[in-house]
């Protein structure tokens, strides 16, 4: 099937979910189009048991889609852009060695953790798994994804330093988990483990990630600041998204890193020099837009992705184990860190639950999953991931804000 098919259909389908969510079931956008397309994949999938070829069809249609360079190599960078062309620099400066050490320190120890606990407790329910392997689903389910928890959190209602704790979390520590399950990746072919390599390489990833983010966000702002023209400007903002991504990779540095910095760049800097009311407007709606429609086409992938599963018990069975797993590695990771920070300065009290369970996994780790190299232990991880996104979106996502609720937070009160 042809480019413009796929994303013909894709549009349609997630056009479709979102008049039947908004018309009747009513849930928050991104958790609404991905429960349906659940739905609609577990009845195909129900159909095809009683015969229908309507089922084959599908998995030929979604197997046919490279989630993994759909996302990785095509949507996350405009994504992430626009999640980050919004976040107040200065308050999330207030909370940078805070958000740093979660963003990098908790990634690592939640990788270990769930790695480690995964390597034991999945042989309990038949699955046996290399001990690298793990380490990588460790890793690639660590960071919380900043699609799915910017998509849930604006209609939370969380006040705004812990709502800037989460949100400056994501959009850096998916970055971070990316580089350490690439670390972890090259490990696979080789006997010895080559420290001064891995060392390297997360500098060349993750520091030459952000130098080169703000360089090309340097370049965009002199350039928005000599015109003032927004179709021009809007242009360049484009350019900036897709065409620091690819130079990114092409540099072997983190693109993730590379585009949120460039876009708190022109977020912050940008916004408040080098563009008019008019542009600012215009770019706010241009990239709201294009963050809406990518977040429903997105999430729309997410729920048909349950098609091409491998459903094989044990592996079903290990992502039902590997949810309190996650769960129980993020608690240990954030809350360590957390009552550390707490000696320092003061926190609210639901803190480490909030972030605990508004740490939201998302199309970033199913892609990671893809990703690994063909055989079982891909199948098996990739089931046990999806497991994990599934109920982080539908479960952690529908319930975050009656957590909020029951702890009584106050949207406008204030950590410090």
């Amino acid at each position: 099937m042809s480019l413009i098919h796929t994303i013909t259909i894709l549009i349609c389908l997630a056009a479709i979910f979102s008049y039947v969510n908004h018309r009747f079931i009513k849930l928050p956008i991104t958790i609404g189009l991905m429960a349906i397309a659940l739905a609609m994949s577990l009845v195909l999938v129900a159909l095809g048991k009683l015969g229908f070829g309507i089922e084959a069809e599908a998995r030929r249609f979604i197997g046919g889609i490279d989630f993994n360079e759909t996302l990785m190599h095509g949507m996350l960078s405009c994504l992430l852009f626009a999640g980050a062309l919004h976040v107040n620099l200065s308050g999330l400066l207030n909370l940078k060695w805070v958000v740093g050490t979660l963003a990098s320190v908790g990634v690592a120890l939640s990788t270990f953790i769930t790695g480690f606990l995964g390597y034991y407790l999945f042989d309990v329910v038949g699955l046996h798994l290399p001990l690298i392997y793990c380490l990588l689903f460790g890793a690639l389910i660590a960071p919380t994804d900043p699609i799915a928890v910017m998509g849930i959190l604006k209609q939370a209602r969380l006040p705004k330093p812990l709502e800037m704790k989460i949100v400056g979390e994501s959009l850096f520590n998916d970055g971070v988990g990316v580089v350490v399950f690439l670390i972890l990746l090259s490990l696979i072919p080789q006997t010895s483990i080559n420290a001064a390599g891995i060392v390297w390489l997360f500098i060349e990833e993750a520091l030459g990630g952000a130098v080169l983010g703000w360089a090309l966000g340097y370049v965009a702002y002199r350039m928005l600041k000599s015109v003032d023209n927004y179709q021009v400007e809007i242009l360049i903002t484009l350019a900036l998204v897709l065409g620091g991504f690819a130079l990114a990779d092409a540099l072997h540095t983190s693109g993730p890193i590379a585009i949120v910095v460039a876009g708190l760049f022109i977020g912050n800097h940008g916004r408040r020099w080098a563009m008019s009311e008019k542009t600012r407007e215009h770019l706010d709606n241009f990239w709201e837009l294009i963050d809406e429609i990518l977040n429903a086409v997105l999430f729309v992938l997410i729920g048909l992705e349950v098609l091409v599963l491998n459903l094989h018990p044990p592996y079903v069975l290990a992502g039902l184990l590997a949810i309190p797993i996650v769960l129980l590695a993020r608690l240990l990771s954030v809350g360590v860190q957390i009552k550390l920070f707490s000696l320092v300065r003061e926190f609210s009290e639901k803190t480490i639950a909030i972030l605990t369970w508004g740490g939201l996994r998302g199309g970033i780790s199913v892609a990671l999953a893809l990703s690994l190299p063909p055989g079982r232990p891909r199948d098996a991880i990739v089931t046990i991931t999806y497991a994990v996104v599934v109920f982080s979106i539908l479960v952690q996502g529908l319930t975050i804000g009656r957590l909020l609720r029951s702890h009584d937070l106050d949207p406008k009160q204030r950590d410090r």
